[in-house]
């Protein structure tokens, strides 16, 4: 399809197998996340276009990233902000102050970082999109992911306002809500692995379906439940 497609968080979980999923379909994709060993080896073995290192919890690095791709590309079509994680399921009179901080900023100041440095391109190119992942957290909580939740909600509702503000640059923005898959999430947020009916690809193919919308419609949000999950009421 051609389009430059930015991915953070893409070297494992929804962020690597959207990166196939747009590859495949003919995309230049852009491979972003923190550990630039891993960045090397996913270009390598996937045979992306390129990759950047970036932490998403970092200001200076997103205008960084920015740069390299508008250097590089001259335009932006899509950037999917996927970067995330539990960082410490904890009740929470039981996180630390730090632990909250790096919550809220891994998983919702890295979304607003991205969203309003690509998003200014966007306005200029009078194009393209932004998908934010947010969680089922953001409506369903459950005890111990209540700061999650709260970043992931923040995630739901901040693309809400986005794409009322870049809609009359014909710039469009979806969130997509996903419950729980197979990924390393489990592990980076130091709980056990649950089995669960959702894969990576799910995900990844419900973040192509909502990038593929013809250019008068747009996905405002899009949940996806495995269904062997259970879903919890509102």
């Amino acid at each position: 399809m051609g389009r430059i497609v930015v991915i953070t968080g893409a070297t494992s979980g929804y962020g690597l197998a959207a990166a196939k999923k747009f590859k495949e379909n003919g995309d230049t994709v852009i491979v972003a996340s923190r550990n630039a060993e891993k960045v090397k080896q996913t270009v390598d073995q996937y045979s992306f276009d390129c990759g950047f290192s970036v932490d998403v919890t970092s200001y200076s690095q997103w205008l960084e990233l920015k740069d390299y791709v508008i250097d590089k590309f001259g335009k932006i079509d899509l950037l999917v902000n996927n970067a995330g994680g539990g960082v410490a399921i904890k009740e929470t009179t039981e996180l630390e102050p730090a632990e909250i901080d790096h919550i809220l900023k891994l998983n919702l100041n890295s979304v607003i970082y991205g969203s309003k440095l690509f998003g200014t391109v966007m306005k200029h190119q009078r194009s393209g999109m932004i998908i934010n992942i947010s969680s089922v957290c953001a409506r369903h909580c459950w005890g111990g992911w209540s700061v999650y939740a709260a970043a992931k909600a923040g995630v739901l509702n901040f693309t809400k306002g986005l794409y009322v503000e870049l809609q009359p640059y014909h710039v469009r923005a979806t969130c997509i809500i996903p419950a729980a898959a197979s990924t390393g999430f489990q592990k980076g947020a130091g709980i056990d692995a649950v089995e669960e009916s959702l894969s990576a690809e799910d995900i990844a193919n419900a973040v192509f379906y909502a990038a593929n919308q013809p250019e008068g419609a747009v996905v405002e949000e899009m949940t996806v439940w495995g269904t062997s999950q259970r879903v919890e009421p509102l």
